[in-house]
């Protein structure tokens, strides 16, 4: 007799962690509030050289939207800013990291940045004990952004970088929930801290999830300020039940069971990680549906 998993979705335990592996997944955008919407657009598009792609205000919910990037949203990562009327200060905490903007010369974005009033955290200069050339910029709500030195890339908003607590235990759970691929491991016992870069393809052509994890350090103050990363999937349902499989070993939970929202009818499902990351999971049809209204 089947299993209710196999019953509901067709698929073995094991059929269907496989079929995550194979599901066209890309980064869609990463969601976190602003105090001010004009002052950031303002900062991300003149310090950064991004786009301003859409903004839309939503009154009855008390919330107005701006996304930004460097590429359209149909093939371009890009980050969603919510401003909540009447709210001008989130606190970002400790567990949230930074985003990367990669770029061919980050001396001289450096010094456009600070000739338009930018904060500038970390001076360009090489990675301690290797030959990369970073630099470290805070925005005007505090979400610090490295600059990362690279050749031409197709996708310059590079990383979204996490703490966790355990990260043998966080790789597990991205590999198996979302179907991402461990590219790079390094471990920096002089400063006692371990990376994993986590995507879909190499690191240098497109966005990957850098987790964190310092010595000794098993949680985190995540603050009300980052949201969320969304994932396009090509089915939400049988990807729900890749993460409900996937919880149940190593912690998370479901907080969005799949199915349309409300008045857009896209279909998503959304869940926290181990470490109470949240992802969103929206279906790629449907998001191109929404991208061809806009």
């Amino acid at each position: 007799m089947a299993s209710g998993l196999e019953a509901e979705t067709g698929l073995s335990s094991e059929n269907l962690l496989e079929w995550a592996q194979k599901d066209k997944r890309r980064f869609l955008h990463a969601v976190y509030r602003v105090g001010d919407l004009d002052r950031t657009i303002k900062f991300y598009t003149e310090c950064f050289g991004m786009k301003l792609l859409r903004k839309r205000d939503i009154p009855e919910e008390k919330y107005s939207n701006a996304f930004l990037g460097f590429g359209p949203e149909v093939s371009h990562f890009v980050l969603e800013l919510t401003y909540n009327y009447g709210v001008d200060k989130y606190d970002i905490g400790a567990g949230f990291g930074h985003f990367a903007i990669a770029t061919e010369d980050v001396y001289k974005l450096v010094e456009d940045i600070r000739a338009k009033g930018g904060k500038i955290t970390r001076e360009p200069g090489p990675v301690k004990g290797g030959t990369t050339v970073i630099a470290f910029v805070q925005d005007p709500d505090g979400y610090i952004f490295e600059l990362i030195q690279r050749g031409p890339t197709p996708e310059p908003l590079c990383q979204v970088m996490l703490r966790v607590g355990d990260l043998d235990r966080s790789i597990k759970f991205y590999e198996k929930a979302c179907g991402m691929k461990l590219l790079r491991k390094s471990d920096n016992p002089a400063y006692k801290y371990t990376i994993a870069m986590m995507g879909y393809a190499d690191e240098y052509e497109t966005t990957v999830l850098e987790l964190t994890y310092n010595y000794g350090v098993t949680e985190y103050a995540k603050g009300n300020a980052y949201a969320q990363v969304a994932i396009s999937t090509e089915d939400v349902y049988m990807s729900a039940e890749v993460v409900n499989l996937v919880t149940q070993d190593l912690g998370g939970k479901i907080t969005r069971q799949p199915g349309p929202i409300p008045g857009i009818n896209t279909k998503i499902t959304s869940f926290l990680d181990p470490d109470g990351w949240k992802v969103v999971l929206v279906d790629h049809a449907d998001f191109l549906k929404e991208l061809e209204q806009v």
